[in-house]
């Protein structure tokens, strides 16, 4: 199944996507509930019946018509997190920015997934990324793919974890390089860099979907992978390709460490961490690498990023600037 979230009279609406139509799943079954958190929650019971009724629409069964997704605002998928974490899962990115900084490559990487806590309440979904001044030091994306828990559990195994995600959405991490790089040199975070806005969306969709994209996870690792190819465009012009399949750590091994000793929740966002050539942190080093007059580029006011995954859609933002012209970097002692 394709999942929505789309505003509905100035709430969130919860809807299934089939062939660009939206069906209002609550309108179509009293049963169902109206919105992604209740749907996570309830997992278990309403799955079948939207899974059911997605197939009647498919197969031309359903009396329901549902309407264009193009006449309605598409929101984040998942609009209210529980929490959002961010994993380190792509070699090839990890390694990349390590040469790049001329540091050899980290060994642990190989033996345990990490992630970071960012902050669930600044999650959007396509549409305007708005920026404060510090945000524009070095302003970046990352591209990466997102799970949704969809059941609670503690100490998951990896074996057993793949049955936790309800589904897979983009991930644009957006990153204020200059305010990371400034407070990570205290060795905490990052999060003034990373707090403002997560984009994810535009529609969130089921494992069951991806059935036919499954490929082996990296030799010694446990969990589902997928061949599923990934781009960024900034306006209009590609800047980034990857695959899915080339994580390193599969998702199911990221639970593993999130779960231990800790209770995941239903609507827990997890990130995959960036793909290789995901940002422009990596692309500007790789190309002053092989170039001292290599030109950096960042994401200015104006910029629209598209990224595109397959199966999973485009999510479009476009880089907006706050009216305010406050500055945390001019308060520094």
């Amino acid at each position: 199944m394709k999942l929505v979230t789309y505003l509905k009279e100035n709430h969130d609406q919860l809807a299934l996507l089939v062939n660009n139509r939206i069906y209002d799943l609550d309108a179509m079954n009293s049963n169902l509930p109206g919105t992604m958190t209740m749907f996570l929650n309830y997992w278990d019971d309403v799955f079948p019946i939207a899974h059911s009724l997605n197939r009647s629409i498919l197969e031309g069964g359903s009396r329901f018509k549902g309407v264009p997704v193009e006449s309605v605002e598409i929101i984040a998928p998942v609009p209210s997190p529980t929490s959002c974490r961010d994993g380190y899962a792509f070699r090839q990115h990890v390694a990349a920015a390590r040469r790049n900084r001329r540091v050899e490559m980290i060994p642990e990487f190989d033996q345990f997934p990490i992630f970071y806590f960012t902050n669930h309440n600044s999650i959007v979904g396509p549409g305007d990324i708005v920026c404060m001044p510090d945000h524009f030091l070095k302003l970046d994306f990352e591209l990466e793919v997102a799970i949704v828990i969809c059941r609670p559990g503690k100490n998951i195994k990896a074996s057993e974890a793949d049955d936790y995600i309800g589904g897979y959405m983009i991930m644009n991490d957006m990153s204020a390089r200059g305010l990371q790089m400034d407070e990570m040199k205290l060795n905490l975070g990052p999060a003034k860099g990373k707090d403002f806005a997560t984009a994810i969306g535009p529609i969130l969709v089921t494992p069951d979907e991806l059935e036919p994209f499954k490929i082996s996870p990296k030799a010694n690792h446990t969990g589902n992978a997928y061949n599923l190819s990934m781009k960024c465009n900034v306006n209009g012009k590609q800047v980034s390709e990857g695959n899915l399949g080339d994580m390193d750590w599969t998702f199911a091994e990221i639970i593993e460490r999130c779960s231990y000793g800790v209770q995941l929740y239903p609507g827990d966002v997890i990130g995959s961490g960036t793909v290789g050539t995901g940002c422009f942190l990596e692309l500007n080093g790789t190309g002053k690498l092989n170039d001292p007059d290599y030109k950096e580029q960042w994401l200015v006011e104006g910029d629209i990023v598209e990224m595109e995954i397959q199966e999973l859609g485009v999510l479009k933002n476009t880089i907006v600037k706050d009216g305010s012209d406050f500055s945390i970097l001019e308060l520094k002692k």
